[in-house]
Parts: structure tokens; C-alpha cells; sequence
């Protein structure tokens, strides 16, 4: 019991040197199994919009809240299925670190106009907080009301 007390202790000792926001995959196989899951879990999102409407639940305010997160998790998805897919994907970005905050862009000619759009799609926290914002308002909310 006493080497529980251990675990956060040896985690901040082993903790990794830098952690980056950008999750980068290793060959194809684990991008294609990536962008699927973006897929699955936008879809699955929008199945629970489906229901939670079809059962009248968003009457609800904790549900309504929950119904929020779901649109913003779908917007979301959209978001993170996009960026992969221009910077890892498609031949029209290619991104180069300089230094820890700066990155080079190189954009195809003609699609020069893209590189707006990848700096947004690289934004995608301000969907992602406001998403998980939403699910806890939801979930605190559905578990002080009475049932």
C-alpha cells in the first residue's frame, strides 16, 4: 500500500523531458487507424444528437449541455481529421520545427492560400476545451438533479 503512495513521486522524477501538443504517427497504418477513429467518434457524436432529440432528453438542462459537447466534439473532429490530413496526408504542407516555438511552412505552389487554414486546423483546443467544458457541465449538472 505504501509504494502507491510511491507512484506520483517516481512519475514526476521519470517524467518526460518535452511534451508536444502535436501528436505525430508513424507510418501510414497508424494514421489511417487515427483519421478512422476521428471518423467513428464524430459519427458516434452524432448518433447521441440523434437520440438524445429523439427521446426529447435536451428538455433536460444537463443534457442540453451534453448535446453542446457532442456539436463541439463533432466540429472538433472535423478539425483534427483536416490538419492530419494536410500535414500528413496530402503534399501540400510541409512543416519544419525551428527551434521549440517556431515552425517553417512550405506550401505547393498554387495552394499558398492553405496556410491560413493550417494554422487554424492546428488551433484545434478552442473546439476541444469548449467540447469538454460542455460534458462537465452536463455530467455535474445531471448528477445534482434529482431523477
Amino acid at each position: 500500500m505504501q509504494f502507491l503512495a510511491l507512484i506520483p513521486v517516481i512519475m514526476l522524477v521519470w517524467c518526460p523531458s518535452s511534451a508536444w501538443a502535436i501528436q505525430a504517427h508513424s507510418g501510414v497504418e497508424g494514421l489511417y487507424a487515427h483519421q478512422m477513429a476521428h471518423i467513428f467518434f464524430a459519427c458516434s457524436m452524432g448518433l447521441l444528437i440523434y437520440w438524445l432529440r429523439r427521446r426529447q432528453l435536451v428538455s433536460i438542462r444537463g443534457w442540453r449541455y451534453i448535446q453542446y459537447a457532442a456539436v463541439w466534439f463533432i466540429a472538433w473532429n472535423a478539425d483534427a481529421f483536416l490538419g492530419h490530413w494536410l500535414e500528413e496526408q496530402s503534399a501540400l504542407v510541409d512543416s519544419q520545427r525551428i527551434g521549440l516555438m517556431h515552425i517553417s511552412l512550405n506550401m505547393t505552389p498554387g495552394y499558398e492560400w492553405l496556410a491560413p487554414v493550417y494554422y487554424l486546423v492546428k488551433l484545434d483546443h478552442l473546439l476541444c476545451v469548449p467540447a469538454m467544458l460542455c460534458l462537465f457541465l452536463g455530467l455535474r449538472r445531471l448528477l445534482r438533479e434529482p431523477s
